[in-house]
């Protein structure tokens, strides 16, 4: 196992070099555009605006991947869920860290060129102290925060350029009956309310940074009963509680907001009261039930909810933008929001310059399992007997990979499941029934990574079943009657999937590893033949991108639950993993960048 410490190998001349290299050519929108052909940067969070993770880098291969060590390791100096993808570019690493301090870094060294501290203006967080990204473009540092704030820093010395506010409270909501509170919480500590954050890493593209922000899907998340345990429960109330979504644009010089997109329709969001999902599985809905109780709700949009949870896909050629939408509010317990609630639990394609919807498909109408469109869609071009379709794919947490045309919206296939699904839609009962994959999983935020050549994508996904309760509360002399809903985690045995699917095949499963634990970080692919992924164990491991053999393993000391990148300086391919754990899964946490190479040749 590692021990902690910070590297600073080299010395002042060998840093001023690789600063003076980096902002001799920024990251301007013809570099942004053209990353998916730059062998050494990893310039954006999916290191493409295709979102495809895939690094060109094959100095790192089948071959030589059992000699892969540790070449340099940061210690950030906080332990806490740490979620980060590093950006590198031109020799400097762009790292976002737990609770939204920033570091740029020497990418050969380790050697910490500056440090930016946040200091948040609430201690109040809405869904922990986990930050997934930034963006690196136009001589700046950008990156969203917990306390619901954009910030951009000057990329070559980290002080603030400008600081805005993304969203305010929208007023008071209601808050559950404090003897329901009592009966639900049983003891345990309870986080997570209506609040609002922001822990997806922003995109630049054309002047504009778009960054969305989260929290607005209200449920309470219940604490394990020991230290290290996973969450407890999530717990939610019918009611007025939450508050609608957004995606925005904001210009990159000034911060102005250019453009925004609700991710709860302000209009019609009941939609059109879907019986099953698009690709025709039952949601066992009482649609009549439902359309009676309409007029009982007319403000249910207005705390509808739909988190912005991960880092939009951008087709520069049709200036579309993809973007994905969270569960709605209040999560699972339907009663107080008929209706399909649109757009939440769906895939979305954006006018970039202007935020207006150009088509959405929604994978969960009126959703009650917390089935949030939560991994990054990815582009890619998909061969077929009458031409070559432009595709979108994306990894959802009910265990099946969807692929659209991206043109339209129009479901091609989706994918044989990749984690098993008990009881996908069933609704809770009082004894409670068991349900998989459920809010944990499939594929959690997780990013996947797609092979251009071959056609493979690699999703990285959890089985933890989970029990789905309503709870009734008799109406007595000292409490008046209601109910809550609870999902939470059974007592047997969950694991991971690490899946390769071929697009080409319709959604083919290829080959599958089973982990020891769930999956939640993301993937890596390269042209070396290799697929790099982390696990709440604390391993980092490398496997054969065609067969799946395990082929490398490295103990990190904490769970490793974020995704790996890849990059090179002056002719060496590294391998980049934040080491932090999870605290909603349990895994170990820590706060180190460990960066891997080749044995140095002498």
């Amino acid at each position: 196992m590692l021990k902690a410490l910070r590297f600073a190998f080299f010395g002042f001349a060998v840093t001023l070099a690789a600063w003076s290299s980096a902002q001799a050519a920024p990251a301007d929108d013809a570099r942004l555009r053209a990353a998916s052909d730059d062998r050494a940067n990893w310039l954006s969070y999916g290191r493409d605006y295709a979102n495809q993770r895939f690094s060109p880098l094959n100095q790192i291969n089948l071959e030589t991947v059992g000699q892969l060590v540790p070449r340099w390791i940061y210690q950030t100096g906080t332990s806490a869920t740490f979620q980060a993808t590093p950006l590198v570019v031109d020799g400097v690493m762009y790292l976002s860290m737990p609770f939204n301090h920033v570091a740029a870094i020497d990418a050969a060294t380790g050697h910490e060129l500056w440090r930016y501290e946040h200091k948040r203006k609430t201690q109040k967080m809405c869904c922990g102290p986990a930050n997934r990204g930034v963006s690196v473009a136009y001589g700046k540092v950008f990156f969203g925060t917990v306390d619901s704030r954009l910030i951009a820093l000057d990329a070559q010395t980290g002080q603030i350029a400008w600081d805005i506010p993304l969203a305010v409270e929208a007023g008071p909501s209601e808050k559950p009956d404090q003897l329901a509170l009592t009966d639900t919480l049983r003891g345990h500590a309870a986080t997570g309310a209506t609040g609002v954050g922001a822990n997806m890493a922003p995109l630049a593209f054309d002047g504009k940074i778009i960054i969305g922000i989260t929290g607005v899907g209200y449920g309470l998340h219940l604490e394990g009963d020991r230290p290290n345990a996973p969450l407890g429960a999530v717990v939610g109330f019918a009611g007025n509680y939450g508050r609608p979504g957004f995606f925005a644009a904001f210009d990159a010089a000034t911060g102005q907001r250019v453009w925004q997109f609700d991710t709860i329709a302000k209009a019609n969001w009941e939609g059109a009261m879907s019986a099953s999902t698009a690709d025709g599985v039952s949601l066992n809905r009482d649609i009549a039930k439902e359309k009676r109780a309409l007029s009982n709700y007319p403000a249910a949009a207005l705390h509808g909810g739909g988190s912005a949870w991960t880092t939009p896909a951008f087709d520069a050629q049709s200036g579309t933008l993809f973007v994905g939408v969270g569960n709605p509010s209040p999560q699972m317990d339907d009663v107080s929001r008929p209706g399909d609630n649109l757009y939440t639990v769906s895939l979305v394609a954006l006018d970039a310059h202007t935020g207006k919807v150009k088509w959405y498909y929604q994978q969960v109408p009126h959703d009650l399992w917390g089935y949030d469109v939560a991994s990054p869609p990815v582009l890619f071009d998909l061969p077929t007997e009458k031409g070559v379709i432009p595709a979108i794919g994306q990894a959802s947490k009910m265990g099946w990979f969807y692929v659209h045309d991206r043109r339209t919206g129009e479901l091609l296939y989706k994918s044989e499941p990749f984690v098993p699904q008990i009881n996908l839609f069933a609704h809770p009962t009082r004894e409670g029934v068991r349900i998989a994959p459920g809010a944990l999983g499939g594929s959690n935020w997780t990013p996947v990574a797609f092979n251009a050549d071959t056609g493979l994508v690699y999703v990285a996904a959890s089985h933890s079943p989970t029990r789905y309760t309503v709870h009734e509360i008799v109406a007595s002399a000292d409490k008046p009657a209601g109910r809550y809903s609870s999902l939470e985690p059974i007592n047997e045995p969950n694991w991971g999937t690490l899946t390769a699917i071929s697009t080409r095949e319709k959604g083919r499963i290829r080959w599958q590893q089973k982990t020891e634990k769930p999956m939640v970080g993301g993937v890596l692919a390269t042209a070396g033949g290799l697929v790099f992924t982390g696990e709440g164990t604390g391993f980092l491991s490398a496997f054969d991108a065609e067969t799946g053999a395990n082929l490398w393993q490295f103990q990190c000391g904490a769970g490793v639950n974020a995704p790996p990148i890849s990059y090179e300086v002056s002719g060496v391919q590294y391998i980049a993993v934040a080491a932090g754990g999870n605290a909603n899964f349990g895994f170990k946490q820590g706060g180190a960048l460990i960066v891997f190479a080749l044995p140095r040749q002498h």
